[in-house]
């Protein structure tokens, strides 16, 4: 494993040390919004009798295997298995194209029975561990254009294949997550630039090429710019009905309204924080932001006193993910942002995503 004590990136401070204790904070602030989220589902299972609080509650049991095998994976044996990792990734890709299952137009999940498998998730985390491990073993070289795109062609199959599934809010997350960790590794800002400019004018050449971009993806952006309460934006207008009938201090927990009418689509997935507004209203939405805000305070803290090139950009890479999936679910249920089918982590219902948020953490607890 590289190691360069004098050349860390900017999460460096004088306080590293190796071998430091475990981040008892970092799991407590998981384990809370573990909870918060399984009250959210029971809330939600007491008008519909859905059983989501039981099938989480599960979810959850597993996620604990799940972290301790990411926990126990030290930094080490994973840059040694990377390539191995690497493989996987693309095998679970390639295989949802395959023997995927069709849902609303998208096939992005492998049907295993008790529940749906979803590929794209388990790639973020490996993501995070392969391209981590690329920049650490080029660490002295990673202000050169070659180290860079070698970055590019690393995570383009994983992007590309995530969007012909297709999700676009997927591999944008991927995007960001590269791209976070890129900036952890020291590579010119010009050229990160460079790259935003390139999505940016491939993104507009979508959007006025009508066969390039599906339907439903441009639907939802629509929504925004001409939006229809009763058509396109009936989900985001329902939501902000949520959070009016909450006001200051909710309805109450499990007595709202709008939840029992089973008037917002997916509100146990995409838009669980309508419950939150409605039902603990702007206090228990402040509350659960503050959840947020300590746990990705520790996600931070954790980078910031690594001492190893890797333990850096992994920490970057968490921050960069799950930081981008709270700010574009939250953005989209308050309704500033479209509809982008990105789970709220931790809170949102969904085996593969919870396992997901619980590896990224078993990760950090390997950092030295």
């Amino acid at each position: 494993m590289i190691v360069a004590p004098d050349a860390r990136g900017p999460f460096a401070s004088d306080i590293n040390r190796p071998g430091r204790g475990l981040d008892v904070w970092l799991i407590a602030g998981m384990v809370v919004l573990i909870l918060v989220g399984l009250a959210l589902q029971h809330s939600i299972d007491l008008s519909r009798q859905s059983g989501y609080m039981f099938r989480q509650g599960l979810f959850a049991v597993v996620g604990v295997i799940v972290f301790l095998i990411c926990a126990a994976a030290r930094p080490e044996r994973l840059e040694r298995f990377a390539p191995m990792l690497y493989g996987v990734s693309l095998v679970g890709l390639l295989a949802v194209l395959v023997i995927g299952e069709n849902v609303k137009g998208a096939t992005r999940w492998i049907d295993l029975g008790p529940f749906q498998f979803q590929p794209s998730e388990v790639a973020k985390v490996i993501l995070i561990v392969t391209l981590s491990t690329y920049y650490a073993r080029r660490w002295d070289q990673t202000h050169e254009l070659r180290t860079y795109v070698g970055s590019i062609a690393h995570v383009a199959p994983i992007v590309g294949l995530v969007l012909v599934q297709p999700h676009l809010a997927g591999a944008m997350s991927l995007i960001v997550t590269w791209l976070a960790i890129s900036l952890y590794a020291r590579v010119p800002w010009k050229f990160v630039f460079a790259t935003v400019l390139v999505i940016a004018a491939l993104g507009a050449f979508a959007w006025f090429t009508p066969r390039v971009m599906p339907p439903y993806m441009r639907s939802r952006i629509e929504a925004k710019l001409n939006p229809d309460p009763k058509g396109n934006a009936y989900q985001q207008e329902r939501a902000k009905i949520a959070f009016g009938v909450g006001g200051a201090f909710g309805v109450g927990y499990g007595k709202g309204e709008q939840k029992a009418a089973r008037n917002i689509p997916e509100q146990q997935n995409d838009f669980i924080f309508t419950v939150v507004g409605e039902e603990g209203g702007l206090v228990g939405g402040i509350l659960v932001l503050g959840a947020f805000l300590f746990f990705f305070t520790r996600v931070w803290l954790v980078g910031y006193r690594a001492a190893e090139p890797f333990g850096q950009m992994a920490s970057a890479g968490v921050l960069a993910v799950l930081g981008f999936h709270t700010v574009v679910n939250l953005g989209m249920n308050v309704g500033v942002l479209p509809v982008a089918g990105l789970w709220l982590p931790f809170l949102s219902y969904g085996g593969t995503a919870l396992w997901m948020c619980m590896a990224c953490v078993g990760l950090l607890v390997g950092v030295k």
